[in-house]
């Protein structure tokens, strides 16, 4: 097995990010366009002009943006223009700091900033445009959060490189395209289970991250304070004190914290820092309330990141499937490890977790979408013991299959091509407000 490949697929699709990765996106696009501006000595930008994808509008309306105390796009291209840094990547906000929010706001409030839905087709997909003067310069982000595919000064393109241009960045070793779809739940198990521990020790980057973050959620009352209830001392006599709450609650609070604009990066996968926390801290919370080795911590992460990682890949990266139930479906994976099941009971806990929550919609980042991971770890969980136990929903139910790839890929088709109409009128709804 080559786990190198597979190792470079992980950190292809395992980052740190800042932030909603929707917004993100839009202020990495426009920190590009403002560096051009700067670096061809037009100064700083005075108007903002950006064209996203529906998928971008409709994740960036009404989430937090860190560190401000506001929500939405506007804020988030502006902030881009004034402390963004490209280098960066899904952490161009990391040099924020109240001066910066304070000028940014300004921007908006001056109405300098335009935000409008773009007619590409492109799921993923921004343009940003700034102005200074008579100078122009534009940057576009396309296919993932972090992929700057263009930049220019006066309609002049310009190289991309890893210092001025796209963050994938020569660091990164390439990826070849469709490598996650290709891949297959065997390969995935077997990678898992065997790759030296050593070559997967970067795992603890996703503890560290997304563990802060939950702890951030439980300690303060952040969003809907999801994690905060559940573990509430009120509520023990309606939750209790089981394995169930506790990775529940933990990995709410992650999320709640998020979603409320805190300040802190999470372990994103596939491009959404709300599956990162998703694929890890059921994983993390059971580890730990089970004592399990360090060693297993660390192959249950890997099998969850790329199990998602692999179902994305029939999915893509935005759709009008929520993000929680491929995330979850990873979780399910690893917690089946950790209770030292083996490979068939991964496959039957993918395929009960399919035939459970298939069909939950994304209506946007928020911070009810604190709610849905609970949901998602719920189900994880439910389909992680009943894998265990040797019961698997049949071939004969709706759209699982015998083969777990035919399965995956069923759930792919129906997120990618089943429920753009659904995509659609989630949206319409939403600016209609």
């Amino acid at each position: 097995m080559d786990y190198d490949k597979i190792i470079a697929l992980i950190h292809s699709d395992v980052k740190p990010a800042l932030g909603c990765t929707e917004p993100i996106a839009v202020a990495l696009a426009v920190a590009r366009a403002a560096e051009a501006l700067r670096a061809g000595g037009a100064g700083e930008p005075q108007t903002l002009a950006v064209g996203v994808s529906a998928n971008i509008l409709k994740n960036g309306m009404g989430v937090g943006i860190p560190g401000t105390g506001m929500v939405g796009l506007h804020v988030a291209a502006a902030l881009g223009a004034v402390c963004g840094r490209s280098r960066y990547g899904l952490e161009v906000l990391h040099d924020l700091c109240p001066e910066a929010v304070e000028k940014a706001r300004a921007l908006v409030d001056a109405g300098s900033v335009r935000i409008t839905l773009s007619p590409n087709d492109e799921l993923l997909y921004v343009y940003a445009e700034v102005r200074s003067g008579e100078h122009t310069a534009s940057a576009t982000v396309s296919g993932a959060h972090d992929r700057i595919v263009e930049a220019a000064f006066d309609g002049v393109q310009l190289p991309l490189d890893p210092v001025s241009g796209s963050s994938e960045g020569a660091s990164a070793p390439a990826v070849e395209p469709g490598f996650a779809r290709s891949l297959s739940v065997r390969e995935i198990w077997d990678f898992a289970t065997t790759v030296p521990i050593e070559k997967i020790a970067f795992m603890e980057d996703s503890v560290r991250l997304n563990r802060a973050l939950a702890v951030e959620g439980l300690r303060h009352p952040y969003g809907l304070q999801v994690g905060r209830t559940l573990l509430a001392d009120d509520n023990k006599s309606v939750y209790g004190d089981t394995l169930l709450i506790h990775a529940m609650a933990w990995t709410a609070a992650a999320s709640d914290a998020r979603m409320a604009g805190c300040t802190l990066s999470a372990m994103s996968n596939s491009g959404s820092g709300n599956q990162g926390i998703t694929a890890t801290m059921p994983v993390i919370a059971i580890a730990e309330k089970t004592r399990a080795t360090h060693g297993d911590l660390l192959r249950a992460l890997a099998l969850s990141h790329l199990v998602a990682i692999h179902i994305k890949g029939h999915l893509g990266r935005l759709s009008a499937l929520c993000g929680c139930v491929i995330a979850s479906t990873g979780s399910a994976c690893g917690i089946v490890y950790l209770r030292r099941g083996g490979y068939q009971q991964v496959c039957a806990a993918i395929k009960n977790m399919i035939g459970n929550i298939t069909g939950m919609v994304c209506d946007g980042a928020k911070v009810g979408c604190a709610l849905k991971v609970a949901s998602g770890v719920a189900g994880a969980l439910q389909s992680a013991v009943l894998a265990l136990d040797g019961q698997c929903i049949s071939a004969n139910d709706g759209i699982i299959e015998e083969d777990i790839e035919k399965t995956i890929a069923n759930l792919g088709r129906i997120g990618s091509v089943g429920m753009k109409a659904t995509d659609k009128m989630i949206l319409d709804i939403m600016t209609c407000k």
